[in-house]
């Protein structure tokens, strides 16, 4: 073989196929002196190693070449470098300030929030852990020698460890340094500067003996963490970037999983903050749910619901006043989003790059007692209608705030049920009582829902479904969507992510797969860490690929069964 003979080369690919396994693309934030972008080998060769492509990242601001950036990397690594002008952070250069990277620093500030947006695991190296506190909330000192009582900028070899840093046992970085600690795990220095506030998203996981910010991760069980030191130039680095690889795997599987099933929210509540004049079209920090957060979460589709509290003076045209803003926003955005009435719609949809929005009533006091008006809101495009809400109504009891006015249904509410079977709207059993429920079962001549219900053998709460209720639902061809309002959770303390998938999953063992779903009730007090807002959701579908759920499953999960019995119901309108 000749080394330059490349027929040599070529006929090594060839004799293949597929010609290359397909690897995740880790993209590498370029540093940029002397008009040149440059980049140290150690990145790009621990890349390679590690499983991954590397692409390296020009320091470029416009937002097209960002955007479009973001969407064919499946992870980020943010590169050492010079120190970030103090401005970006409301301060005034101190004396001790070194030379600035104004090249950098606006085009990687702005890339690490869009990434952060989007999910995209990041890794943040030197300057790289600097940027992530600087774009998200965060303080760096411009100097450290203050503080500092050992050396942080080495005068050896970049491959020679020269202090060491303990790591939080209870960490990411932990677990992916066990084999390496003695406790302590060293590392080089090569900084004047260190994070010194991490902000809400991060937490510090590992400091030098001197206390100084060694890295950081994230609160939000994101895949980002921030070391100061240089790992792509210690033998024991690689397993850092390994771990990176491994996230950014999953973050591609996911992203894949959403090119080919449809999501859909099957509850929210943005329509509640209409009256504050919110902004659809861009990323509104009043709202959980606009186009921004459903693009970066890969979220399709989702019920909006009009929301009725009560009392509600003129209910029929309260509930009407919503639908028309929903469908002013519809219509001002309609080449990116939709109104859709049928499974069908939201198929069309998604085949044609649209997000879509079904409508919804929350709370049967809207028809205002008259069942004509079911028939009125059905015209408009309701798909389901929620009996009652906290409180009892003329329809039925609640779970909540009730005095057992009907002990359960009342003649009224049985003729409901009859006119939204007939009409092809679902009877949604959210937020009513046992008895309601039970006996909505056997009214309906079609299976029900519950768009919003967790399990209440893990938070015992009145609002949540019992064991028994979600057998009888199951029996009867129902679906039940595992909410994410914190209080529908636990009782004590914090929910996250993590109890979200407790509940899914108890649902799953007592319901089987075929019944269950996600009801976010975002902006209706709905969503928990690592499930905040819309722009979250794909995380959930991480977590249903990391627990070996198929991708058939979630896509019963991510709106199959509810959409199965939504057909079902809609069948037999006449």
């Amino acid at each position: 073989m000749s080394t330059f003979d490349l027929k040599w080369h070529l006929d090594e690919v060839y004799a293949h196929y597929p010609e290359a396994e397909k690897r995740p693309v880790i993209g590498i934030t370029g540093n940029y002196e002397e008009l040149t972008c440059k980049l140290g080998s150690g990145y790009y060769q621990s890349v390679v190693k590690a499983g991954g492509v590397p692409l390296v990242i020009p320091p470029v601001a416009d937002k097209h070449v960002i955007i479009n950036t973001l969407e064919r990397i499946d992870a980020l690594i943010l590169s050492g470098g010079g120190d970030i002008n103090p401005l970006w952070a409301g301060e005034e250069p101190s004396e001790k300030l070194h030379g600035i990277n104004k090249e950098r620093d606006l085009p990687e500030l702005l890339i690490a929030r869009l990434a952060y947006n989007r999910q995209i695991p990041m890794l943040g190296i030197c300057r790289g852990i600097q940027t992530l506190a600087t774009a998200l909330g965060g303080k760096v000192s411009q100097d450290i020698s203050d503080a500092a009582t050992i050396k942080h900028s080495q005068d050896a070899d970049r491959s020679e460890a020269t202090h060491s840093v303990s790591i939080d046992p209870d960490s990411t970085l932990h677990a992916i340094y066990e084999s390496y600690l003695s406790p302590l795990l060293c590392v080089n220095s090569f900084h004047h500067q260190a994070v010194t506030e991490t902000g809400d998203k991060f937490r510090v996981v590992a400091k030098s003996v001197d206390g100084i910010v060694e890295a950081m991760e994230s609160t939000e069980f994101k895949s980002v963490i921030g070391v100061q030191w240089h790992p792509e130039c210690l033998e024991e680095g690689l397993p850092l970037f390994q771990w990176l690889v491994g996230e950014a795997k999953s973050y591609r599987e996911a992203h894949r999983t959403h090119d080919r099933v449809l999501t859909l929210d099957t509850h929210c509540d943005t329509p509640m903050f209409f009256p504050q004049g919110i902004h659809f079209d861009q990323r509104d920090p009043k709202i959980l749910v606009d186009l921004h957060k459903m693009t970066e979460g890969r979220q399709d589709a989702t019920i909006m619901v009009a929301y009725l509290p009560q009392p509600t003076e003129q209910p029929r045209a309260f509930a009407d006043s919503i639908f028309d803003q929903i469908e002013t926003i519809v219509s001002q955005n309609s080449d990116y989003v939709r109104i859709a009435r049928t499974p069908q719609d939201l198929w069309t949809n998604k085949h044609i790059g649209l997000k879509s929005i079904m409508l919804g009533i929350e709370n049967g006091i809207a028809i205002d007692g008259k069942l004509e008006n079911l028939k009125h809101f059905a015209d408009r495009g309701i798909v389901y209608m929620t009996l009652c809400h906290n409180g009892d109504n003329d329809i039925c009891d609640s779970a909540s705030k009730t005095n057992r006015t009907h002990h359960g249904v009342s003649a009224f509410g049985e003729k409901v049920i009859k006119e939204m079977n007939r009409l092809g709207v679902l009877v949604d059993m959210s937020h009513a009582g046992e008895e309601s429920f039970c006996q909505a079962l056997e009214i309906s001549s079609v299976p029900i829902v519950c768009s919003h219900s967790s399990a209440r053998a893990l938070c015992d709460h009145p609002r949540n479904l019992t064991d028994e209720q979600m057998r009888a639902l199951a029996r009867k061809g129902g679906v039940a969507q595992t909410t994410i309002y914190h209080g529908f959770l636990r009782k004590d303390g914090e929910a996250t992510i993590n109890d979200v998938m407790a509940h899914l999953e108890h649902a799953i063992d007592v319901m089987g797969i075929d019944h269950v779903g996600l009801g976010t009730d975002f902006d209706g007090d709905g969503g928990v860490r690592g499930l905040a807002d819309s722009s979250e959701l794909i995380n959930f579908t991480r977590r249903l690929l990391a627990r070996r759920f198929s991708e058939q499953d979630i896509r019963k999960i991510w709106g199959g069964n509810f959409l199965r019995v939504m057909e079902e119901c809609q069948k037999v309108r006449k």
